[in-house]
């Protein structure tokens, strides 16, 4: 379900940038009239893996939902929860929120979305493994800790709701970070590191697929 999504979005960017457009020189114009006037299409194509197209469509769409050029997180939790109306997305709403805002001001910029989208969509795996560190790293100290890790899953499982199959059992979540923190772990010293995290996501497919660490970003 969240693959799809995840697929659908990167479908859409790349079918409507095919599309020929005559109102770019208007978004030009647009960028420089909301109250946070974002990066230049020229820079951000460079920092990024879109097109200049893929830009002007990516911010037409943020545009429409963040008139002011920047979101904040109860408006970032209203818009997520729409994916899930069977679950509670607000929690982890609120942990991606944070890992969109870089720089922690309390608000992602059109900078901030399309930096964490193009490593989402188009960043190499170990691009994509640091994005899903600084994720579970809930209190960016450079450690995720099992309380951190034990945190996300279980916003995951109340955003996902009753449309998993079989039902889960509340004590699932807790079973599933006990495991994968053990092998994570390796120095047991209570703590995974960014090497860590990486060496062993890289090395056991399972732990990737059942952390969600791609499917569930967006």
């Amino acid at each position: 379900m969240e693959s799809k999504r995840v697929e659908t979005v990167s479908a859409r960017v790349d079918a409507a940038a095919a599309v020929s457009s005559t109102d770019s020189v208007e978004d030009e114009l647009e960028l420089s009239a909301v109250r946070h006037r974002p990066e230049g299409l020229e820079q951000l194509e460079a920092q990024t893996r879109f097109s200049r197209k893929e830009l002007q469509i990516l911010y037409r769409g943020f545009k429409n939902e963040c008139p002011s050029g920047v979101v904040n997180e109860d408006t970032f939790k209203d818009i997520y929860a729409q994916f899930f109306p069977q679950g509670d997305a607000s929690t982890y709403a609120h942990f991606l929120f944070n890992a969109f805002d870089t720089d922690h001001n309390g608000s992602v910029s059109f900078e901030d979305f399309v930096m964490g989208l193009s490593i989402l969509l188009r960043g190499t795996v170990q691009e994509k493994l640091i994005w899903a560190f600084n994720l579970y790293d809930i209190n960016k100290d450079g450690y995720i800790t099992k309380e951190e890790m034990l945190d996300i899953m279980k916003a995951i499982y109340d955003m996902m709701g009753k449309c998993t199959y079989p039902v889960l059992k509340e004590e699932t979540p807790r079973q599933h970070v006990e495991v994968f923190f053990q092998k994570m772990d390796k120095n047991k010293d209570g703590v995974v590191t960014i090497d860590e995290f990486i060496d062993c996501c890289q090395n056991d497919e399972n732990i990737m697929r059942s952390m969600h660490l791609f499917e569930n970003v967006l």
